[in-house]
């Protein structure tokens, strides 16, 4: 089954690059190297569903990132994008996936309907994740780095609707990510906190302190000092892996401990502008020489 995990991580990935195309089963069925009729049985195997329904749900995963972040885009115009002829169309089905029509997720993003229909493709990216030994982590030192932040607090599933804010936000103050770096401060692990207790906090570095209470903009500051850093490429539902990994393997096996600050995202490529499986984040945790000894770069 591993060796069938592979083909169809490759097929997801040839999905998500060609969502705005006319994808069909016997170009997928190249993509795995399957017959038609062994394609269609692995598929329902590992998805639990047929290909064309993975196809539609990746075009509305793209579709609902588009609603929720790319406010400028008319919802006619992401309808169309996703392979609809119609508006009604397009509703009738997002509202199967999300349990809402486009235009209320567009006001107030929720993901709770969603993670039933996407699981097995998150539990196909964990299961054919790199191995390890095989993530590379250099620690680096960071100068002080001035943020404007915005806390959310609250389910994971319902940060959607904080991002917005924030990103209408930047869009006010002329803070795009091509000049003000992007990152997340993440307090919680979503598994184990209690949804009411999570937090996370959205965040922009700028040049000079910068407050907005009407949208709850404070300052944070980075702090200087060593950082555990790792380049993840991926989607983010393997993020998870990557930061376990380094709270737990790496740093029991280095000659570093925590410092008083939560592990940092920062943002390089973003989706829905790049595939997913092409997205670009740095993840750094912060860190200090253990007692008696002295930072060294490993």
């Amino acid at each position: 089954m591993a060796n069938y995990h592979e083909r169809f991580l490759k097929v997801i990935q040839f999905i998500e690059s060609n969502l705005d195309t006319d994808l069909n089963v016997e170009t997928l069925c190249d993509v795995a190297h399957l017959s038609k009729f062994h394609f269609h049985r692995q598929c329902s195997a590992v998805f639990g569903m047929p290909i064309m329904s993975l196809v539609r749900m990746l075009r509305l995963k793209k579709a609902a990132f588009q609603l929720a972040f790319r406010k400028e885009i008319k919802i006619l115009t992401v309808a169309f994008n996703s392979g609809y002829e119609s508006n009604e169309a397009f509703t009738r089905v997002f509202k199967k996936y999300f349990g809402m029509a486009p235009s209320k997720f567009r006001a107030t993003p929720n993901w709770n309907r969603w993670q039933t229909h996407y699981d097995p493709v998150m539990r196909l990216r964990k299961n054919t994740m790199s191995n390890n030994d095989l993530f590379y982590v250099r620690v680096i030192e960071l100068p002080e780095i001035t943020t404007a932040a915005i806390e959310h607090r609250g389910s994971p599933n319902v940060l959607g609707a904080t991002l917005a804010k924030f990103i209408e936000w930047r869009k006010v103050n002329r803070l795009p990510p091509s000049k003000s770096r992007t990152f997340n401060f993440i307090y919680d692990d979503p598994a184990t906190t209690p949804a009411d207790e999570y937090r996370f906090d959205i965040a922009c570095s700028i040049e000079r302190d910068m407050t907005d209470d009407e949208v709850g903009i404070i300052t944070k500051k980075i702090p200087a000092g060593h950082y555990a850093m790792l380049k993840h490429k991926g989607s983010d539902d393997t993020l998870g892996e990557v930061i376990q990994f380094l709270f737990t393997d790496w740093i029991a096996n280095s000659d570093f401990e925590l410092r008083d600050f939560p592990l940092i995202l920062e943002r390089i490529s973003f989706f829905p502008e790049v595939p997913e499986h092409e997205m670009m984040t740095h993840v750094y945790l912060p860190i200090q020489a253990k007692s008696s000894l002295s930072p060294k770069t490993r």
